[in-house]
């Protein structure tokens, strides 16, 4: 993974942007004392460095009616499946997150659901069809920490 060496700067405009997505950029130059082109030109070269991966809207799943949300750690039947078992899972809408990871799972996903019936019709009809040998489902009941990590946190220099 590369590092990138942030300046006080970058570091000012990244609190600023990911305390308030929607500020804009004439704000953000009053705040770091520069002009409006500067924060334009930095925002740019951290997007271009992958430091900033986009700005989105964030939906509540709970609010759109999706009230179960669930973190299942999958074992595969044929683990060199692999690649084709994430494509399929790519296909579906309820699963928003899927992570490789050490420890006894092949993988480890997190899926929203209505409820707990519509999870389990997820687990037969969508995932067990995909080769699983078994899978564990972990359900969350509400979330106690959501946040980025904080850009003032970040050290100067990792190897």
């Amino acid at each position: 993974m590369a590092h990138h060496n942030l300046d006080a700067l970058d570091k000012k405009i990244l609190r600023l942007i990911a305390g308030d997505a929607r500020i804009a950029f004439l704000e953000v130059a009053r705040a770091c004392n520069v002009s409006g082109a500067a924060i334009h030109q930095r925002i740019q070269k951290l997007t271009a460095m992958g430091v900033l991966k986009g700005s989105q809207f964030i939906i509540n799943p709970e609010k759109m009616g999706y009230e179960t949300c669930a973190y299942i750690g999958l074992y595969l039947k044929d683990p060199g499946k692999f690649d084709a078992v994430v494509e399929e899972l790519k296909k579906i809408p309820e699963v928003v997150e899927c992570h490789y990871t050490t420890g006894g799972f092949d993988m480890f996903i997190k899926i929203y659901a209505y409820n707990n019936h519509h999870l389990l019709n997820i687990i037969h009809d969508k995932l067990q069809p995909l080769g699983l040998a078994r899978s564990e489902t972990i359900i969350s009941f509400n979330v106690a920490i959501d946040r980025q990590l904080p850009v003032s946190d970040f050290p100067e220099d990792v190897d």
